[in-house]
């Protein structure tokens, strides 16, 4: 398989094939909770989450979804410009968490906005209903919608040490339900959490190969000040670019060759971020990823294909 400069089936590539230029995200800021935060599962979130709840990049916007978007789009950088198409992500906190009627509101502005191909609605399994999902079947018959995922790990004991705030059978309803309405599902895996070994990481990614969804984010866990994992740091192993891309290259490996890379590190805010201080050099890892891929000369899927 080739997927144009890099060994692995990317977003960009993936976008650039659909839509015949590059379309980048603009993060968006819906306003929305968590039920981690609000009081419903818990009030401190997540372990790994800063107040900014996991969109440090978008949360705290103002303006209305279509202002939020025009401001995007006037202060990238002409490097970043697209090809006058672009995703619009909402991104902060989860993007389902409203009821249904507000949901309706914010996403069919963004979906009607004429310099907007398509939706990604970050979220959790756990908040996502009946309607909810009748409402992204709607929307998706204007332009595709993307529903993603935190799975973090399939793991039950890391998952209650994260506060997740669900178990894995909850994640497999509702990826049922999105699946069976042919909406597309990224799903968010973290790489490094406290106490998980690689063998365990490689069994998340394997029970995600096999699963009915299109796309996958690889996230680098980022200690970031005023969380709690913050006060976890020196107790667990955080990993060495080496280590981490080594790990990405076997999950790589484990993957189906059709699923879509959205994602193979991640962004630490660098007022924010404890460690690892040498993924503030995103372009680094990402340049050191696709090297050792073809010194290793290796590819997404090499070991088998997805059987569902």
């Amino acid at each position: 398989m080739f997927w144009g400069e890099k060994r692995y089936h990317s977003l960009d590539y993936h976008l650039k094939k659909i839509y015949g230029s590059k379309v980048q995200k603009i993060s968006l800021d819906a306003g929305m909770t968590c039920p981690t935060r609000d009081g419903t599962k818990g009030t401190r979130g997540c372990i790994f989450c800063s107040a900014m709840g996991s969109g440090d990049f978008s949360a705290g916007q103002c303006g209305s979804i279509t202002e939020q978007i025009d401001k995007a789009i006037l202060d990238m950088s002409p490097n970043k410009k697209c090809g006058g198409m672009y995703i619009a992500y909402f991104q902060s906190f989860t993007n389902t968490y409203a009821p249904v009627d507000y949901l309706r509101e914010i996403f069919f502005e963004a979906i009607s906005h004429d310099k907007i191909a398509g939706i990604s609605i970050a979220t959790r399994p756990d908040c996502i209903s009946k309607e909810t999902t009748e409402l992204l079947c709607e929307l998706q018959q204007i332009k595709p919608v993307w529903v993603e995922l935190g799975l973090q790990t399939i793991h039950e004991d890391t998952a209650r040490f994260i506060r997740r705030g669900y178990t894995l059978d909850v994640f497999e309803q509702t990826v049922s339900q999105l699946s069976d309405k042919s909406i597309d599902i990224i799903v968010h895996v973290i790489l490094g959490l406290p106490h998980e070994t690689n063998d365990e990481i490689i069994e998340t990614i394997e029970y995600i190969a096999h699963s009915p969804v299109s796309g996958i984010k690889l996230q680098l866990l980022h200690v970031l000040k005023n969380t709690d994992l913050a006060d976890y740091y020196g107790t667990f192993h955080i990993f060495s670019e080496d280590e981490y891309t080594d790990l990405v290259i076997e999950c790589l490996e484990h993957l189906p060759e059709d699923m879509v890379i959205h994602r193979l590190t991640g962004d630490g805010p660098s007022n924010l971020l404890i460690a690892p201080l040498w993924s503030l050099k995103k372009r680094s890892v990402l340049n050191t990823i696709n090297r050792k891929l073809k010194e290793k000369n290796t590819w997404q899927g090499r070991l088998y294909k997805r059987t569902i």
